[in-house]
């Protein structure tokens, strides 16, 4: 195969140029990167006026996993209920926090006053896929069993996520539908993380090579979360890729680089929800590398891409 690459956009190339890229992490790594991984919440809120909440779920096996509600300072939880993104943080599910790429969910709460929920999944390779997509799963349904509490209209929560998250979004949709509720109103897909096999052109493309995510960063990530796991064992519910059938799944927008690893699987999937009927639209913005619009959400690739996301979510809560 050729070794060929789409061309990242100038501005994120310039950008990039001054980071030091890996090719992609190891366990003898795999602490200093988590390190790397988790910001503070504090400067993201410190300019909005937003009620903070925190909450203990308990996860399948009895676990307490940790949970923030943000929503803004005015919203009476005692008035009309409020719409909910229900976000699942990036980093390959083994590193990152609930609060990770949580800016972007955060500008919504900003445009609509919806009430943002956020959960600290346990991380691989400490936990496997299924403990990681539990986790998510019963976030999901505390927000939605615990709604008239928190202000928040069950039948309007939206799961989203980016990288990773993403994928542990589409995940919590499938499981949502096979075990019939809570039924999200829709899914937000940011540059998920869909196919555990990297058998797509995209994936070969950007391994190799130093990166935001690689091929190889990709690989790792994957056998930290599945184990010894055979791999036609491997749940749909933590990769979502896998699943035969994607009928009666929430509306979707999912978007990535044309620069990245998960270029492919994401195209694919959509493509995969319209073969079954689904509601779904995507953008693979040229130039973009993996996560470009939380790495450099000044650049004007970056900017585009929220605003269309944004535009998104707005005919969404429109018509739910």
């Amino acid at each position: 195969m050729s070794t060929a690459r789409p061309a990242l956009d100038p501005e994120l190339r310039d950008f990039l140029a001054r980071m030091p890229l890996p090719t992609g992490p190891g366990s003898d790594t795999l602490a200093g990167l988590r390190r790397l991984a988790v910001a503070p919440v504090e400067p993201l809120l410190a300019h909005r006026s937003v009620e903070r909440r925190e909450f203990t779920v308990p996860a399948e096996d009895g676990t307490g996993i940790p949970l923030t509600v943000l929503a803004p300072a005015d919203h009476d939880r005692e008035g009309a209920a409020a719409p909910c993104v229900y976000w699942m943080h990036g980093g390959g599910m083994v590193m990152g926090d609930r609060f990770s790429q949580l800016d972007i969910p955060l500008e919504w709460l900003d445009e609509f006053g919806l009430v943002v929920a956020t959960v600290d999944y346990r991380l691989a390779p400490e936990h496997e896929g299924q403990v990681v997509a539990g986790d998510c799963y019963q976030g999901l349904c505390w927000i939605a069993e615990n709604a008239a509490e928190l202000g928040i209209d069950p039948d309007r929560i939206v799961v989203a996520g980016a990288s990773a998250g993403g994928g542990l979004a589409a995940g919590v949709a499938l499981r949502a539908r096979d075990l019939g509720t809570p039924a999200p109103a829709g899914q937000i897909l940011v540059c998920p993380m869909l196919d555990h096999r990297g058998t797509t052109v995209s994936s070969r493309q950007y391994s190799g090579v130093p990166g935001v995510w690689t091929g190889e960063m990709n690989a790792f990530a994957w056998r930290s979360v599945l184990g010894a796991t055979p791999a036609d064992e491997v749940s749909p519910y933590v990769s979502p890729a896998r699943a035969e059938d994607l009928a009666g799944l929430p509306a979707a927008y999912l978007d990535s680089g044309s620069a990245e690893v998960f270029r492919d699987e994401c195209t694919d999937y959509a493509t995969r929800l319209w073969a079954a009927g689904g509601d779904a639209e995507l953008h693979v913005w040229a130039g973009g590398c993996h996560g470009f619009d939380a790495l450099h959400p000044r650049a004007e690739l970056s900017v585009t891409a929220r605003r269309t996301r944004t535009a998104w979510l707005a005919r969404l809560l429109s018509r739910i």
